[in-house]
Parts: structure tokens; sequence; C-alpha cells
């Protein structure tokens, strides 16, 4: 990871609820598992064991991922004004050239980018595109289809 990951207030608050449900609520609760796959006895062929110790690895790690994000936090708002231009935190709308289907997105960091919900990383290729640009703007993506030519319709 780089030295910043860019969320929004929202995506930190998600964040900071899914490391407190993992640290005090599963975590715990795995522990317990363990300790009853322990009290069964041999631990070699223990399947209860090996999936709870599997487990743990993914818990763990899920959690210095979100500590990692974390310490690395940058928040963006959505009171960051750009006078127009495209920036970290923005809503963009486009439109494909030849199209008329408008479709928008907001410019998030990695850590919050989901295209399915309209929130797509600054980092994307469509993301990268748009930083900087202004309404009225068209910029050229490469996609899985070749290059697209989109319109930029409307930055809040």
């Amino acid at each position: 990871m780089s030295d910043q990951v860019y969320l929004t207030r929202e995506g930190k608050e998600k964040l900071e609820i899914e490391l407190k449900d993992l640290t005090e609520v599963r975590r715990p609760a795995l522990a317990a598992k363990l300790k009853e796959a322990i009290s069964q006895g041999d631990l070699r062929e223990n399947a209860d064991y090996h999936d709870a110790k599997e487990q743990q690895a993914f818990l763990e790690g899920r959690i210095r991922e979100i500590e990692s994000i974390l310490k690395m936090a940058v928040l963006i708002g959505e009171d960051n004004h750009s006078k127009g231009r495209v920036i970290i935190g923005s809503e963009v709308t486009v439109v494909e050239d030849g199209e008329d289907t408008h479709e928008t997105y907001r410019i998030v960091g990695a850590a919050e980018a989901n295209p399915a919900q309209g929130r797509i990383s600054n980092e994307s290729p469509l993301g990268q595109a748009l930083l900087s640009r202004k309404k009225g703007d068209k910029v050229r993506v490469d996609t899985p289809n070749g290059k697209t030519l989109f319109r930029i319709v409307d930055v809040k």
C-alpha cells in the first residue's frame, strides 16, 4: 500500500465498526472455538482445530489490514471544493461518446472502491482519467473493450 489511503468519513466509520467487531466479538468467539478444539485431544487430525486456526489467520490478517488502512487514512469530504475540477471525493457524471445514458460515480480511494455502488477508485483507469478535469472535458480511457471516450457532464 502507498503512504496514504483516501477514505470518506463513512468509509472510515465502516472500517472502525468492522475492526471493533473483529477484535471484540469475533476474536474472542474464535478463541473459545480454538480452546474447545484443543480440548478434544490429538491436534494432528482434528478438523475443528485446523479450521479454527485457518479462520484465526484470516481474522488476524484482516485486523492488521484495517489497522494499517486506518493509520494511513486521509479523510476526503463532501466539502472539498476544487472550482469545478474533479478531485478525490467528487461526484462525477459522465456519458460515453455516442450514448445517451449518463453514469454518476464518486471518486474514492482504492479501499472504498465499489463500482457496482458507483464508487470508483482514483487509481482505476477511469478515475485517473477524470482527476483534474472539469465539466465538458472529454477523456479517453483504456477499457477491456478498447479505448472509450467519455464526456464529463457534471462535477459536484
